[in-house]
């Protein structure tokens, strides 16, 4: 299996970017955040080009989530169980292989003295809870999307810079450790550790911050225990932020052999 995670930060801007992914790369599944249009208006025909099903759960303007997959999915759930949310963040589909796929896209929190970030906090607490019982349920799963989480220094291209700022707090690293905890791997970092690779995934548009290597790794691919005893490997496509009028996300990819 060949599943991407891309924050395209609107998919009606970048469609033709997701047309070069799906020619250059073939995935079998890509899940997608920030696609930014309600579920009456999405853009089906760019995936029925390249013969893909398309799942998604989206609003007008902001976040929204969708999930394309080669092969048919079953058990298409929006949302997360027992929370009232109304803002399009999460999507779970189920392979034909019994492989559980969660599309997330946890909110940004804009300031810690924010009530946004509170909300964060709430909302991935929530998730937690979700995911435990999802995973009771399907024995592979695979957790994936934009977590607005740089989950430690490494991972962050001026740690003294973003120390206690959102992304970064160690009350959102302790809740990325607790979701990890619940069994899941992640698949990039056991990988790479500290081979010094470039780590990141999100550059700012701002202060030419991609050409001057300024980012962070906040796009995260996180694998259950079983599927992690398969040959895998993991990549980021940094050329997708470096084409004309980028997402500022760059797409995760990782490739699943057999046991």
């Amino acid at each position: 299996m060949q599943i991407v995670t891309w924050n395209v930060n609107s998919l009606k801007v970048r469609s033709d970017h997701l047309e070069d992914l799906f020619v250059g790369h073939s995935p079998d599944i890509v899940c997608l955040q920030e696609t930014k249009v309600e579920d009456s208006k999405f853009p089906r025909e760019v995936f029925d080009k390249y013969g893909y099903s398309v799942y998604y759960h989206g609003q007008k303007t902001y976040n929204g989530v969708a999930i394309a997959s080669k092969h048919r999915l079953v058990n298409i759930e929006s949302g997360i169980r027992d929370f009232q949310d109304d803002q399009a963040r999460v999507l779970s589909g189920t392979t034909q292989d019994g492989v559980r796929v969660v599309d997330v896209y946890v909110p940004n929190g804009s300031t810690t003295e924010s009530d946004k970030f509170q909300y964060k906090l709430r909302w991935i607490n929530a998730l937690i809870n979700h995911l435990r019982d999802e995973l009771n349920r399907h024995k592979s799963l695979i957790l994936l999307g934009d977590f607005n989480i740089a989950p430690t220094d490494r991972d962050v291209y001026d740690p003294e810079k973003f120390k206690d700022q959102v992304l970064c707090t160690n009350l959102e690293r302790d809740l990325y450790q607790k979701i990890l905890d619940l069994g899941l791997t992640d698949s990039f970092d056991h990988i790479h550790g500290d081979d010094g690779l470039d780590r990141f995934t999100w550059w700012d548009y701002r202060m030419n911050a991609f050409r001057r290597r300024q980012g962070l790794r906040i796009d995260h691919i996180l694998i259950s225990a079983g599927l992690m005893k398969t040959d895998v490997s993991v990549e980021i496509l940094k050329s997708y932020r470096a084409l004309e009028r980028p997402s500022d996300h760059a797409p995760v990819v990782a490739r699943l052999g057999k046991p």
